[in-house]
């Protein structure tokens, strides 16, 4: 059982590896999302299932909370004594995680008679603490997945969610010496990385016609988080040198209007066009072909937000693009500076444009780390093989309850 439902890419990916390897799940998530990033009917269908639990009657909550001491007995009051008096990041979080143990007593209600072997939270804030609470008073195992913003911006209970997890999974070396710098035991502790269907894309980067500017291709949210504003200062520095290119920012978001109005004021114009679209999965090799190198210089976010492990990263060098990206939490695992791709430090515009650079007066390079990040990604990243740890634990689950 998952409490997450199909609003991110990897999220639907992994799930239809879950799907194949036989193992049954019941999605579950807060609320539904404001957008999905497939169009496939096998999607569709996994949504269509998802139990939302929002919105919900507050007078539904409050009976079940009144019912959860003769439902649940002694796991009731220790969830609770938990939820009064566990470590919490500030106030606000204890008020929110009390409230959160009301809605895993209305949940859990629900859940009484159907089988239920583990429960897994694909993220560890707001869901995490319902899916940390439902599974305490249901009496079953509890594990989480933490990417980024669930780890740092909107961290919650992290403490008591790392104590109570029968496991955790990992997306990077860097998740996994910060879960164990917070206290978790390194049995654990299992890298199960957010890897691609490799099958739904292959190499095909364009041949620069003679005479062609060189394109870059960016994509993703148009939120800070991503570094599309240092993407545009590298531009200006690009084009002070007189390097003959375009580049193109695929994706929609809320820093829209800012990132159009910094392309305006440096006279870019010309030079570099932002979609305005979020790009859907089916569609993104098409995309990927266009470009000769594709740049995502992720930053730590003013608001605590960062990328763990950006899929489009993948998504690019798996259509045999060379990729520049910044050393930030998980990416070094996947772009190894010199051998898959170039790594610049988060916020360097002039790094930035010379790594451009040097890719594209040395085609030969670009063409090493394309082929290299390629194999790669296949060795380590591939949907098939790399989320067998997670597959393994599940299997374990199920043969424990059974």
């Amino acid at each position: 059982m998952s409490t997450q439902g199909v609003g991110d890419a990897w999220v639907g990916n992994e799930l239809r590896v879950v799907a194949r390897a036989g193992i049954p799940f019941r999605l579950h998530a807060l609320t539904r999302p404001a957008a999905t990033y497939f169009s496939s009917a096998d999607i569709a269908e996994m949504e269509r299932g998802t139990r939302y639990l929002y919105p919900v009657s507050g007078w539904r909550v409050a009976r079940d909370v009144l019912a959860a001491p003769g439902r649940f007995g002694r796991r009731f009051f220790a969830a609770l004594g938990n939820a009064l008096t566990g470590e919490r990041e500030s106030l606000r979080n204890r008020l929110v995680g009390i409230w959160h143990l009301a809605v895993a007593c209305h949940w859990a209600a629900t859940l009484r008679d159907e089988e239920v072997s583990q429960i897994h939270s694909q993220w560890i804030h707001s869901g995490g603490t319902v899916a940390m609470y439902g599974a305490w008073l249901l009496g079953v195992p509890f594990s989480f997945t933490g990417h980024a913003a669930d780890l740092f911006r909107n961290r919650s209970a992290l403490a008591d969610k790392i104590r109570r997890a029968a496991f955790i999974i990992c997306i990077s070396e860097f998740h996994r010496d910060f879960f164990l710098r917070n206290g978790a035991r390194p049995e654990q502790l299992h890298i199960a990385y957010c890897g691609l269907d490799t099958s739904h894309f292959s190499p095909r980067r364009r041949v620069r016609p003679e005479g062609a500017p060189w394109h870059i291709l960016s994509a993703g949210r148009l939120v800070e988080k991503k570094g599309f504003p240092v993407l545009i200062r590298a531009c200006e520095i690009l084009k002070g040198r007189g390097v003959d290119f375009t580049c193109t920012i695929g994706g929609s978001g809320p820093d829209e209007a800012a990132l159009r109005a910094q392309i305006a004021a440096a006279g870019l114009g010309d030079r570099i066009t932002l979609t305005g679209t979020a790009l859907k999965q089916e569609d993104i090799p098409a995309f990927m072909e266009t470009g000769d190198v594709f740049c995502l210089p992720c930053v730590w976010a003013s608001d605590n937000d960062v990328d763990g492990l950006p899929q489009m990263l993948m998504e690019a060098m798996a259509c045999g693009l060379p990729a520049v990206s910044t050393r930030l939490v998980g990416i070094p695992d996947l772009v190894r500076h010199e051998e898959t791709g170039l790594l610049v430090e988060s916020g360097d515009a002039e790094g930035l444009a010379e790594a451009l650079m040097r890719l594209e007066r040395d085609p030969a390079l670009a063409d090493r780390l394309a082929e290299a990040s390629h194999a790669h990604l296949l060795e380590t990243f591939d949907l098939r093989t790399c989320l067998e740890p997670l597959l393994s634990l599940y299997r374990a689950a199920l043969e424990a309850r059974t």
